[in-house]
């Protein structure tokens, strides 16, 4: 069984590719070719960003690759067990200085994730699906890739083709069939000033 869609019972309409992005474990074993790749990267280059910074930076691997093989090292116990099977894994940076004027760039983590944003929604309507993880030893990450001091890893990203939920042991099949749900409104818009 592929499950390629689960339903978001939202309280207003939205978009089609909001509404069916969710973050799967079970991926097939399909590659994902490099022109699709290339529009997914295309997505993430048109997000906006702080003086139009750019400040995201990506590191990805094909599964086979010794890339991708130090990818999965990084990742903690919980997130190995399904990661490796990704057909791509992703190591998302972000550049902490602005290039002009070498200041601390403090909304350099806003841009990567409205550019992962784009990535998702791209990703969802060309039928893939992704999971963002920050279960990963930093540290461990940014020396396997040697990183410069002024870049830092933030999330790691398994992408691929959704796959079957069977192959998963049973505590992670189990949350991959669970309903998606969030919180109302309500618990998060205030209007004029703040409550709890």
């Amino acid at each position: 069984m592929i499950l390629e869609a689960k339903e978001a019972k939202t309280q207003y309409d939205i978009l089609r590719e909001i509404k069916d992005r969710w973050s799967p474990r079970a991926f097939a074993p399909e590659p994902i070719d490099t022109k699709t790749l290339n529009t997914l990267f295309e997505a993430m280059r048109w997000a906006s960003s702080s003086m139009n910074e750019q400040p995201w930076r990506v590191i990805y691997a094909h599964k086979g690759e010794e890339a991708h093989k130090k990818i999965v090292d990084a990742l903690m116990p919980g997130n190995q067990i399904w990661a490796e099977q990704a057909p791509v894994l992703m190591v998302n940076l972000v550049k902490k200085t602005y290039t002009r004027n070498g200041a601390p760039n403090k909304s350099a983590h806003h841009d990567l994730g409205l550019a992962i944003g784009n990535l998702a929604l791209q990703a969802t309507a060309e039928g893939i699906g992704l999971h963002q993880m920050g279960g990963f030893h930093k540290t461990q990450l940014e020396e396997l890739f040697d990183l410069p001091e002024d870049y830092e890893a933030v999330t790691v990203i398994a992408l691929g083709y959704f796959g079957d939920p069977d192959q998963l042991p049973e505590a992670l099949r189990n949350r991959e069939l669970e309903e998606r749900n969030r919180m109302p409104i309500d618990e998060f818009v205030h209007h004029g000033q703040f409550s709890r």
